[in-house]
């Protein structure tokens, strides 16, 4: 069977070179105006104009004068993890700080013991909940993290569960490193034991993870633990990401550089050194505003450095119960835009075709081109940049993986 995508007000292709893109690329988003897209086996087989296409179609999908675009790709998330932290929320508002609330139990802790405690059938429920939120977003995969087990049985529990999400299309990585436990409180090198002995071997084994990643920040994981952690993580295939320079400048990203990890994320306190280092060494930098707005902060990553610098700048999420709780990749835009000036352009870039090449996807995803999966979204716009123009709006009409429709938003 053949499918035809037409009524396409704009095709937003993101069709360019095989590889990330960096500086005045990432305004290059590729439209095709009234184009049309023709898909067979879940693949697309050729984009173009619809009067070249639209007579080679057993089956029509009529984007009625809408925008078509590929599905996002969230590079950052922790989707699977146990009840939420709503009532913090308020703390936090009220005055209380993040290490009062942690200190009282609360915080990362809270999570962990729930998410313990839950089945992993419960959990898989959560799940598939937040990813029918990402879908309604117009998310067609994402980087989904471990991090709220801290035992190997629990953050295996999690991997699993990572693994039953579909979907949307699911990257797993391993997120042992995300906080010292509360029973190896004081024993932080017992924990990275337990990590490198233990845990990263039968992960590995088990291939529950395609990525490892580190919390590097002090009180968190030091950068010699991080580099120790890492380097095995390394030895045993997996892929390297890296938390870098949320809290401080903490020398996490030139780490991240050290190791030529896939990605460094967050950055809020990363300047010109950083940066330098990261292009160097080819790390894409994944940045995080939502995290910086729900804390409260006005400290964002310096985008618009990064970009004139060369790098392969990706957005996400950071969706997480207890920084970051929006799966919406529409309002990731719109704070791209307004609090680090890229361009509406520019953001889509990043959440598209850059961050499947950060999942090492580049080549499946991300872009709607000929031997590309048909990961594809229309959305109730006629112009690309409404989408974060209009933030806050739930725009995705219809969303398919695949050349399968898996989020019918309202009937077209």
């Amino acid at each position: 069977m053949s499918i035809a995508v037409v009524g396409c007000s704009q095709l937003v292709t993101l069709a360019g070179p095989a590889r990330p893109r960096i500086g005045a690329e990432m305004r290059n988003v590729g439209i095709i105006e009234d184009g049309a897209m023709l898909i067979e086996g879940g693949r697309i087989q050729h984009v173009g104009s619809r009067r070249d296409i639209e007579a080679h179609a057993t089956e029509i999908i009529d984007a009625g004068h809408r925008v078509v675009m590929p599905g996002f790709v969230d590079a950052h998330t922790h989707p699977v993890f146990a009840g939420n932290r709503a009532a913090e929320f308020e703390q936090r508002i009220q005055g209380a700080s993040y290490a009062e609330i942690a200190a009282a139990g609360g915080g990362i802790w809270s999570t962990v013991r729930r998410t313990r405690d839950a089945t992993e059938d419960a959990l898989l429920d959560a799940a598939r909940k937040h990813a029918r939120w990402f879908l309604e977003n117009g998310t067609t995969t994402i980087e989904a993290k471990s991090g709220y087990g801290l035992t190997l049985e629990a953050e295996s529990k999690l991997l699993r569960t990572i693994a039953r999400i579909r979907p949307p299309r699911c990257v797993p990585t391993f997120l042992g490193a995300h906080a010292v436990p509360e029973e190896f409180r004081g024993r932080a090198s017992d924990y990275v034991e337990l990590i490198v002995e233990e845990m990263l071997p039968r992960i590995a084994t088990e291939k529950l993870a395609e990525y490892c990643d580190v919390f590097c920040e002090p009180g968190y994981f030091s950068v010699n633990e991080s580099r120790r952690i890492l380097t095995v993580a390394r030895s045993l295939g997996f892929g390297l990401r890296v938390h870098a320079d949320q809290l401080s400048r903490s020398g996490a990203t030139e780490l991240a550089a050290e190791l030529h990890a896939v990605t460094a994320d967050h950055l809020e306190h990363t300047g010109q050194e950083g940066i330098a280092a990261l292009k160097a060494a080819g790390v894409q930098p994944v940045l995080l505003p939502g995290s910086v707005h729900f804390l409260g902060s006005s400290l964002y990553p310096d985008a618009r450095a990064m970009i004139e610098n060369g790098l392969a700048v990706v957005l996400a999420t950071d969706f997480n119960p207890g920084s970051s709780p929006t799966p919406s990749m529409p309002m990731i835009l719109s704070l791209g835009c307004t609090q680090m000036k890229m361009t509406p352009a520019e953001a889509i870039t990043a959440a598209t075709i850059n961050a499947a090449y950060s999942l090492g996807r580049g080549h499946q995803i991300g872009s709607l081109e000929a031997g590309k999966q048909a990961d594809f979204v229309i959305h109730d716009f006629d112009d690309y940049r409404e989408l974060a123009y209009f933030f806050g709006v739930g725009s995705a009409r219809s969303v398919y993986i695949g050349g399968s429709a898996v989020y019918p938003a309202m009937p077209m």
